[in-house]
């Protein structure tokens, strides 16, 4: 076997792995809420290590929350018992397809997507008359779900599952999917790639430049990006003149013109669930979720 058959297969098996083991299931939720706590005050700091001392008496010893990593997957991880927690499955994505105008409430009945679950989640953990482990559960679900509406895939769509059901390879690496491949090898590489590191603590007008907006507006942002470049970029057409083919290929040129926007949402997002940890912990009025239209 040649070097190169031998780390094509190497690759492959372990972009074969669960989603949960991967970026956005693992290592780019953790990146965020990294970033997160490298941008929020030591008072916030504090606060979320002392719910986080308290996750026993949330029930789920099969899903830990011992660091800043596990706290961001914690939602991904319980969602395994699907007899328990199956029930939030819809609360990771709200997908609008990219041929049709973007509505940030539509396909949420009764609050069942992400962008209802950031800010339901938000007013829980900002509540401090309830107990510390409802806000804990609260907490992670915020920065979890935060991080998911960053992920282009978990808001735009065509007619695919977020682009489940679109067969593609990953340069050399084929048998994945579109959505694999942006939960996956091409978040880890945006985030471990390029100068300066994704995990620091930025500067104000960095903060004022990647932050702002409501969830509705990240998802739209998120929608933005599959409509106007991750669709046509990966199929070479305008994905809303016509069928797209179930398969395709993402060449290297490809994957080097995605990664700084990759790179991007994940840093929006950690700034973003900085901004809303400080707000939860702020003294001050109960925020008051967005209205529905």
């Amino acid at each position: 076997m040649t070097l190169r058959a031998f780390a094509a297969l190497l690759l492959a098996s372990i972009l074969a792995l669960p989603v949960p083991a991967q970026a956005w299931g693992f290592y780019a939720h953790g990146v965020t809420a990294e970033i997160a706590m490298a941008n929020s005050s030591p008072e916030v700091r504090a606060k979320v290590r002392a719910l986080m001392a308290g996750d026993a008496a949330l029930g789920t010893p099969e899903c830990p929350i011992d660091s800043i990593e596990e706290l961001a997957t914690w939602a991904d991880c319980v969602r395994r018992t699907r007899w328990r927690w199956g029930y939030t499955a819809s609360w990771h994505y709200r997908t609008t397809p990219i041929c049709e105008a973007y509505e940030p409430w539509k396909n949420c009945s009764g609050g069942n997507c992400v962008t209802a679950q950031i800010e339901r989640s938000h007013r829980i953990l900002a509540d401090e008359s309830l107990p510390a482990h409802v806000r804990l559960e609260a907490l992670a679900f915020m920065v979890h779900f935060a991080g998911d509406i960053h992920q282009p895939l978990h808001s735009g769509d065509k007619d695919d599952r977020g682009g489940n059901d679109r067969e593609a390879s990953y340069g050399i690496v084929p048998g994945m999917n579109l959505h694999w491949i942006w939960d996956g090898a091409l978040a880890e590489r945006a985030i471990t790639s390029g100068e300066p590191p994704v995990v620091r603590r930025y500067a104000s007008a960095e903060r004022a430049e990647l932050g702002g907006g409501s969830p509705a507006d990240w998802g739209r942002e998120s929608w933005e990006v599959a409509r106007e470049f991750l669709y046509p970029t990966a199929f070479d057409q305008e994905p809303c003149a016509g069928e797209l083919p179930d398969k395709t290929a993402l060449t290297q040129e490809d994957i080097v013109a995605s990664v700084p926007i990759a790179r991007r949402r994940v840093q929006q997002a950690g700034i973003r669930i900085a901004e809303l940890l400080e707000s939860a912990f702020a003294p001050g009025p109960l925020p008051e979720p967005e209205e529905r239209r």
